[in-house]
């Protein structure tokens, strides 16, 4: 009685247990399952964690650093762009003041493509002060706000045939007296028609100056001081066209290609822009991007690192 008891027992105790055991494997194949659809969320999840990014530079970043970034930075884009150049066409200090007045508010390439005729009519700063304004504002019509500009470069003729012999003055001082010039034009002028150094302090150079924390002026007299002071005076004018040519073909003003950028790991704003390389690389611009610069008449280095010229107007 006793061992018929036992045996009872036995069974009733078994039966739990192999519904348990059954009950498992029913369920252990949809567990496996699920377990594979999630580990590789979790495994992206996991990279996306762990992926390296380059350093951003402290807040508290002593002078001493701030220096030493800075110049590495500059050394960097020289690599990146050593042919380096002012963007307008020119053959002469008149050609080039002339130029970089017509580029307020409009492209390079445009003053580019309209400079050819109006430089062909009127090639000397005589010829320009005696102009009729209406031809002139005909001619500067593609680069928008063409009567004020005509003014400017009338006026700006006028004053260097009365009182500079018709001569562009290759001082600071002279240039900003003459009408449409201001500091930035005179450094545009001063640098690279008579080799004086300056600092372009134009859009591009104020918003990539500030990324990188060289200063955080606003007013583009403090930001060319504040810059100035990082590096040798020997170097300002070079440094202006690293950090606009980086500006306009990679570091862009609403999307910079960050996935695409040589000097990533030295940015503070590393991360602002696109950082998948795949698609940083297709937001890069003229030689960089494969695309026409914006010269018609490039300097030969420019052409040799695979750079093309602009067409003229009307090309397409």
């Amino acid at each position: 009685m006793k061992k018929a008891t036992a045996a009872a027992k036995s069974t009733d105790t078994a039966k739990p247990a192999a519904a348990k055991e059954a009950a498992v494997k029913k369920v252990a194949p949809a567990n496996r399952t699920a377990v594979k659809k999630v580990a590789p969320a979790k495994k992206a999840e996991a990279a996306a964690v762990t992926a390296p990014k380059p350093p951003k530079p402290p807040r508290d970043e002593s002078r001493t650093a701030l220096v030493r970034r800075a110049r590495r930075i500059n050394r960097e884009l020289a690599e990146v762009y050593p042919y380096a150049h002012p963007e307008l066409d020119f053959e002469n200090p008149f050609q080039l003041v002339v130029a970089t007045v017509l580029s307020a508010q409009t492209t390079d390439l445009r003053v580019n493509q309209t400079t050819p005729g109006l430089f062909a009519k009127y090639p000397t700063p005589e010829d320009l002060a005696a102009a009729d304004p209406e031809d002139v504002e005909e001619i500067l019509r593609p680069t928008g706000f063409f009567r004020a500009k005509t003014k400017s470069v009338i006026g700006l003729s006028k004053a260097l045939v009365e009182q500079f012999g018709g001569e562009v003055p290759g001082r600071l001082e002279d240039l900003v007296k003459l009408p449409g010039v201001g500091r930035k034009t005179a450094f545009v002028v001063l640098g690279n028609a008579f080799g004086r150094p300056g600092i372009t302090v134009d859009t591009h150079f104020q918003r990539l100056v500030r990324r990188w924390r060289w200063t955080e002026a606003t007013e583009p007299d403090k930001i060319e001081a504040e810059v100035g002071a990082l590096f040798p005076k020997s170097e300002w004018t070079m440094l202006s066209h690293h950090v606009i040519f980086h500006g306009r073909r990679i570091c862009h003003a609403r999307k910079p290609a960050c996935g695409a950028c040589p000097i990533a790991p030295l940015c503070p704003a590393y991360g602002e822009g696109e950082t998948d390389p795949e698609k940083a690389q297709k937001l890069l611009k003229y030689e960089k991007g494969g695309f026409p610069g914006q010269r018609l008449n490039p300097p030969q280095a420019y052409l040799d690192a695979g750079g093309r010229p602009a067409p003229p107007l009307g090309a397409g």
